[in-house]
């Protein structure tokens, strides 16, 4: 099957008229993208939107041989003049299969979202889901026998669509997952590109072609990720994101519950609510146990709250008792720890705080815990294949 996207924007394309978004300003040249339409084998148009027949040309496509055009979600804005020659174009009921004389089988599949997605079949049988702005198909709870050869969908605006997909194995190691209808909204730049390679996703510029069912290295992501800021830099919120597309996630609190602090209950809700439901909560430090056995991937929020406990179970703030034995068995504690994500099977994402770049600490105990916090930070970055630093919300790759 030959796919053809005719465009890869938002319905009001990118940049969008009279935006003075930052990600509006960045788009250019191939960054550029029309509103989404697809053109599968010549045959068929998902989707039709103004400057379809030109951008095909510039594609080195026609729209002659188009028989059938379908229209996925409600286009806002003037109307569409239908180009001369295409059939006219309109929308499928949910479950309804369409048989086309190019002998392609469309299936509208209900979402839960204004739209319908289609689910595309050619004639040798390579299957690709197609999914509207904003959507996320509905009703997904068995799983399926066959996983789509290729997926293109809103990939930055719901990742929880790819999560439900990959939850029933509609996605599978070897989809190829497209973005489409990417607009302002999406950070702009190679910002774009990382976020999507985290999903195991890309977009491509508009007029690309590709070739469904073809064999492709799947993407690598890394299975350790450690991610490291300053305070509010927007580190745990990055640590989220590198997750948002798996149906199941442990999400490992180190912090645990503090009695009467109202302002800590307020930090620990904000991040509930971020969280997507499917995501089970674990409120532990006993990391070394979690990393040895098996299981969804891992969130650890945070490592410097766990180096607090870690010292707090050493009496490591005691200058006699840290002299005394407490500073070896911190560093036992740690090198467990280490080694654990060393040999863990798992994927995980830690969070961690940057401390040393600030004020130094008054007291000898809080030097010291800048101190083991900056070796246990380094040791762990060690065994991850990417390390990223935040810094105002901001994603700098150390590593990988």
């Amino acid at each position: 099957m030959e796919l053809t996207l005719l465009g890869t924007g938002a319905p009001d394309g990118l940049p969008r008229p009279e935006c003075p978004c930052a990600a509006c300003a960045t788009a250019r040249g191939t960054r550029s993208r029309a509103a989404t339409a697809l053109l599968v084998d010549d045959a068929l148009l998902l989707d039709l939107t103004p400057g379809a027949v030109f951008a095909a040309a510039r594609a080195g496509h026609s729209l002659t041989g188009v028989r059938q055009v379908l229209l996925t979600h409600p286009h806002d804005g003037p109307a569409v003049e239908l180009p001369a020659g295409l059939p006219p174009a309109g929308r499928v009921p949910d479950g309804r299969e369409l048989t086309l004389i190019s002998g392609h089988r469309v299936r509208a599949v209900a979402m839960d979202a204004p739209g319908t997605g289609y689910e595309v079949t050619g004639p040798e049988g390579v299957r690709l889901l197609y999914l509207p702005p904003g959507a996320a198909p509905s009703g997904l709870t068995d799983r399926v026998a066959q996983p789509y050869d290729a997926v293109a969908g809103d990939v930055v605006g719901r990742p929880d669509a790819v999560a439900r997909l990959r939850a029933v194995e509609a996605i599978g190691p070897h989809t190829e997952i497209i973005a489409v209808h990417v607009g302002h909204d999406a950070p702009p730049g190679a910002e774009l590109d990382r976020r999507l390679a985290t999903a195991g996703a890309r977009a491509v510029p508009d007029g690309t072609t590709l070739v469904v069912g073809e064999y492709r290295t799947p993407p690598r992501t890394p299975r350790r990720t450690l991610v490291t800021g300053g305070a509010r830099s927007g580190k745990s919120v990055e640590a989220e994101r590198r997750l948002e597309t798996y149906p199941e996630v442990v999400y490992v609190a180190t912090g645990g519950t503090r009695e009467g602090d109202t302002e800590w209950a307020v930090r620990i809700g904000l991040h509930r609510e971020r969280r997507p439901a499917a995501w089970r909560t674990e409120e532990t430090c006993e990391l070394v146990e979690l990393l040895e056995s098996d299981g969804p991937p891992l969130l650890i929020d945070c490592l410097s709250l766990w180096l607090t406990d870690a010292m707090d179970r050493v009496d490591a703030w005691d200058d006699t008792a840290w002299a005394d034995g407490g500073r070896s068995a911190l560093r036992e504690r740690t090198a467990e720890l280490v080694a654990a994500v060393r040999g863990t099977r798992r994927t995980v994402v830690a969070v961690t705080n940057e401390t040393g770049s600030g004020v130094v600490p008054a007291t000898a105990a809080g030097r010291r815990f800048r101190d083991e916090l900056g070796r246990l930070n380094a040791a762990f970055a060690d065994e991850c294949e990417q390390v990223l630093l935040v810094v105002a919300g901001q994603v700098l790759t150390l590593r990988g």
